[in-house]
């Protein structure tokens, strides 16, 4: 199941907003190639959003061709869509990661509390606990 968050305060247009988290998709794996995506009045009322705004995201999409529209059937992860590499996995999660360590340090968050929320979001989203898989890694980083 697909997990779609728009933050309304990020400063960044939703509608890129929904293209970067199925470009996350595609890369990850979550979504393939021949997938189909939801439609278009489906996913603008999932997120509370303007009909519009689904086809701006999804027609950038196609522009950049991650993903292709077929009439009257609806929107496909395009064929020529590939996964991140380990490399770039990494990368891009350091880069969301610095951002809420940025964030969490001028809120005065601690670490303790940002690992707990984290774990916990994680949770609901993935059905995985952080903990108990950074400990079967033996990942214990503080």
């Amino acid at each position: 199941m697909l997990h779609f968050q728009i933050d309304p305060h990020s400063g960044l247009p939703v509608y890129r907003q929904v293209m970067d988290q199925i470009k996350y998709y595609v890369a990850s794996g979550t979504l393939r190639p021949g997938d189909q995506l939801p439609s278009i009045r489906e996913l603008a009322q999932k997120l509370a959003v303007n009909p519009t705004t689904v086809v701006k995201a999804y027609s950038e999409l196609e522009h950049e061709q991650v993903i292709e529209m077929r009439h009257g059937k609806g929107a496909f992860v395009a064929e020529g869509s590939t996964r991140l590499s380990d490399r770039e996995r990494e990368k891009a999660l350091r880069r969301l990661a610095r951002q809420l360590a940025v964030e969490a340090a001028q809120m005065g968050a601690t670490p303790e509390v940002v690992l707990r929320v984290l774990n916990e979001e994680f949770n609901d989203i993935a059905g995985r606990d952080l903990g108990t898989f950074a400990q079967k890694r033996g990942d214990n980083r503080s």
